[in-house]
């Protein structure tokens, strides 16, 4: 009697269900990277010869655009509405540092708004970021 030898059969990997498994893994990263998106105001920044280097959360970024714009989270506001906003935030949290942003060929004018703003509210953890120094 013959016995005949069975084949031993390979392990199958189902292929198309990892080519979906990586599609939605490449969307859920998409997703995540729009959540953390900041949009920032394209603006030339000063020098300076002394750097100190603040935290980067929880902080209150304003830029100053070259034509003396001032935008809040990617927005332009008005020294009225800027002033409204700076208020609800030091009321949650006083400890708020306060970055300014200017372009380095706008006005002074444009700056001593906001800092005047500040002056009135007696805040006085502020930073006005310049572009690092090689």
């Amino acid at each position: 009697m013959k016995i005949k030898r069975h084949k031993k059969l390979k392990p199958l990997l189902p292929i198309n269900s990892m080519s979906d498994i990586a599609f939605l893994l490449l969307i859920f990263i998409m997703l995540l990277s729009l959540i953390n998106y900041r949009r920032e105001i394209k603006i030339e920044y000063p020098e300076a010869e002394y750097q100190e280097v603040t935290q980067k959360d929880k902080n209150f970024e304003l830029y100053i655009s070259r034509t003396g714009d001032i935008y809040y989270k990617g927005n332009t506001v008005t020294i009225g509405s800027l002033e409204g906003c700076l208020v609800d935030v030091l009321a949650k949290n006083p400890d708020t540092m306060v970055h300014i942003k200017a372009d380095k060929n706008t006005e002074y004018k444009n700056v001593d708004g906001v800092i005047n703003i500040l002056k009135l509210l007696q805040h006085r953890v502020v930073s006005l970021v310049v572009k690092e120094t090689e």
